[in-house]
């Protein structure tokens, strides 16, 4: 089954439209589902120069999205070419990310595509353009009108991780430590990698205190409050285990034991992921009625405009997502 993917360029000042350029030279990209750039014009011309290759721009009308096969184009007009100043954040580009993405949502909400990649956006720019919300996968989730739990899931090609407690100060994670919320992190890493295709995903659960506590020793965490959802979990012929120690959990992820690992505070996930392999992480905006992904990393602009981006975390997205399609173009 061939997916059509709807494409976004990201921040303009950033590496987004270089990655994309960059992705697309890639036969077997372009072999593995039917691609819709949405933006303007100037922006991948100027990805493509950046990446020191050519780019081909088919353009279609949105009353062709539905029937369009290859790598197809849908214009959109909103940043003026002079107005793209390379690796600043300013307003006309978080604008642009905002267009931008709200079109490509609107595609996949009216059933026109099956999923949506976007490049790396800036968040200070987008802010300044009207973001009114924490990350963009809450503004994607209000811009769909979704009111259903969904965070960010964080990949590392074939693991995942999912986290009880993210944007919160390390003082305040353990009052935020509860049963539920617990239930719906793993819950979220069980459909997920459901919906990437494993039949029935092993999902390993982090401990909080170091030595899993210890039996009590360095808190009751693991006793009170993590042991008894991991066992209402196995009660529902679920494959979760746990709690791990959080200093070993990842061991296990690394020798392939486990599908996804449930942290339950933001580094304790984000460290171990980043150092066994940064430049190949992905973001799912895991829990929306689409299937969405986006490369890791940000927009980079140290390196902007210099045509020295690393496509690897970009391309993990794409398959990540075709494969995400794939199983809800079955299930449908």
């Amino acid at each position: 089954m061939r997916p059509k993917l709807a494409i976004v360029p990201g921040d303009p000042s950033g590496i987004g439209p270089e990655l994309i350029a960059k992705l697309l030279q890639d036969k077997r990209v372009r072999d593995a589902a039917d691609i819709l750039l949405v933006g303007d014009a100037h922006l991948w011309h100027r990805g493509a120069e950046q990446a020191g290759c050519a780019i081909e721009l088919r353009s279609i009308d949105e009353s062709d999205v539905t029937s369009f096969e290859g790598v197809a184009h849908l214009n959109l007009q909103t940043i003026d070419p002079d107005d793209v100043r390379i690796a600043e954040v300013t307003v006309a580009s978080g604008m642009t990310s905002l267009r931008c993405l709200d079109k490509a949502l609107d595609l996949a909400q009216a059933g026109k595509v099956d999923g949506v990649l976007f490049a790396p956006f800036n968040k200070a720019a987008m802010t300044a353009a009207g973001l009114n919300a924490e990350d963009e996968h809450r503004y994607m989730a209000r811009y769909l009108g979704f009111d259903g739990y969904h965070s960010e899931i964080n990949v590392l090609d074939d693991l995942m991780t999912t986290r009880v407690t993210s944007h919160i100060g390390l003082k305040d994670v353990a009052a935020n430590i509860d049963a539920p919320g617990i239930m719906r992190a793993v819950e979220l890493a069980h459909v997920t990698l459901a919906r990437s295709g494993k039949s029935r995903p092993h999902v390993a659960v982090a401990a909080l205190n170091p030595h899993a506590g210890d039996n009590g020793k360095f808190g009751r965490e693991e006793i009170d409050v993590i042991a008894p959802v991991v066992q209402a979990c196995q009660e529902r012929q679920m494959n979760v285990t746990g709690p791990w120690p959080s200093d070993t959990v990842f061991l296990k992820a690394k020798r392939g034991e486990v599908d996804a690992v449930v942290t339950m505070y933001h580094d304790q996930g984000q460290i171990a992921i980043k150092l066994m392999g940064f430049e190949r992480g992905v973001t799912v905006a895991g829990g929306l009625p689409i299937p969405v992904a986006t490369p890791a990393h940000g927009t980079a602009f140290d390196i902007a405009g210099q045509g020295n981006a690393n496509v690897g975390a970009t391309r993990q997205a794409f398959d990540l997502l075709v494969r995400m399609a794939i199983t809800e173009m079955k299930a449908a």
